[in-house]
């Protein structure tokens, strides 16, 4: 800025070339800053780690992770779908499911609470943490001192399939996505080719209950949007979507459950005694499933899994007891 003295001779022209002065230093550090945060990153210039951007910020992710440690069972069953096996997880329940079960003999348990301990997670010295905003935010600053954390948003079960797009992102596993959405798609296809065969077009209803209430699963919940998919009539309130993909009902409107086939799912052994209790009620009795013999029990954790791997659980079901000779029509 040399060239500022030659034109600042009067006192107002000394103000002016003080306030460019100013602006252009300003300026000059602006851009020092902007590079500091951008180009000039150690991890931006990590040719191991790639640059993901997630709900809590955006993290440089190891290209060929070696110790995933996923904090939610969908983020595990994606991973697993993924042909990834995390050194560790969380689990929903104490009686996994069995689509889980079979691999966790290799993953260390964290608990079935969303936020483990962090020494224990510390301790297995992972290279990548995936897990869920809503469950991890609080933890968010330890975790990203224990490895590269990621977060995804979560609206409910209706958003399953984002999910899996995300953490197939985080793991550069892009290839055997397409490996395993081909797998659903063609195991939807042979369910419904079956059901044509067999000309039973029931209407199907799914409710289940956990924490003292009844409640049903719509079009556009986990297991809805795999019915829905396959092209399975629902009941009218199950049949229209709505945020989060579940509605809570009352006693006094379990008419709403009504199906040709009731699928139910209880979590916990409280929650059995409410289906026990439910059974008590006169209205369970004017239920066509009721009536008809076609009331299934359902796994809670697999139909409410949110991942691939629980999807073709579900589907099993759906052929086991929608193919039978005996539905009805």
């Amino acid at each position: 800025m040399d060239f500022l003295p030659s034109i600042c001779k009067s006192r107002g022209q000394q103000i002016f070339c003080v306030l460019v002065g100013a602006l252009i230093a300003a300026l000059i550090q602006s851009c020092i800053s902007s590079i500091d945060r951008t180009t000039a990153t150690p991890a931006a210039l990590d040719p191991n780690c790639r640059m993901v951007r997630h709900a809590l910020g955006v993290t440089c992710v190891p290209t060929q992770p070696q110790r995933v440690i996923t904090l939610s069972v969908p983020s595990l069953g994606n991973a697993l779908a993924l042909g990834v096996t995390p050194v560790a997880s969380i689990i929903y329940s104490d009686n996994p499911p069995e689509y889980l079960a079979q691999h966790l003999d290799s993953i260390q348990i964290l608990g079935n609470q969303e936020q483990p301990s962090l020494e224990k997670i510390a301790s297995l010295k992972p290279d990548l943490i995936i897990g869920l905003k809503y469950s991890i935010q609080p933890i968010y600053s330890q975790l990203t001192r224990i490895a590269p954390t990621v977060a995804d948003h979560w609206t409910g079960y209706s958003s399953w399939r984002r999910h899996f797009d995300f953490v197939t992102i985080v793991l550069g596993r892009t290839d055997l996505a397409q490996q395993v959405w081909r797998r659903y798609y063609q195991r939807i296809e042979s369910l419904k080719a079956t059901l044509q065969k067999s000309g039973h077009y029931p209407e199907v209803s799914f409710a289940h209950t956990c924490c003292g209430t009844i409640d049903v699963d719509v079009v556009n919940s986990f297991n809805g949007s795999i019915m829905a998919d396959v092209g399975i009539r629902r009941p009218t309130l199950q049949a229209v979507p709505v945020d989060g993909g579940l509605v809570r009902l009352s006693r006094e409107r379990l008419m709403d459950i009504d199906g040709d086939v009731l699928f139910v799912a209880a979590n916990g052994p409280e929650a059995a005694q409410t289906i026990t209790k439910l059974k008590h009620n006169p209205l369970w009795q004017e239920l066509r499933a009721v009536q008809s013999g076609h009331v299934y029990p359902v796994h809670y954790p697999t139909w409410r899994g949110g991942n691939p791997l629980a999807a073709d659980a579900v589907i099993d079901d759906l052929f086991t007891y929608l193919t039978n000779p005996e539905s009805p029509s």
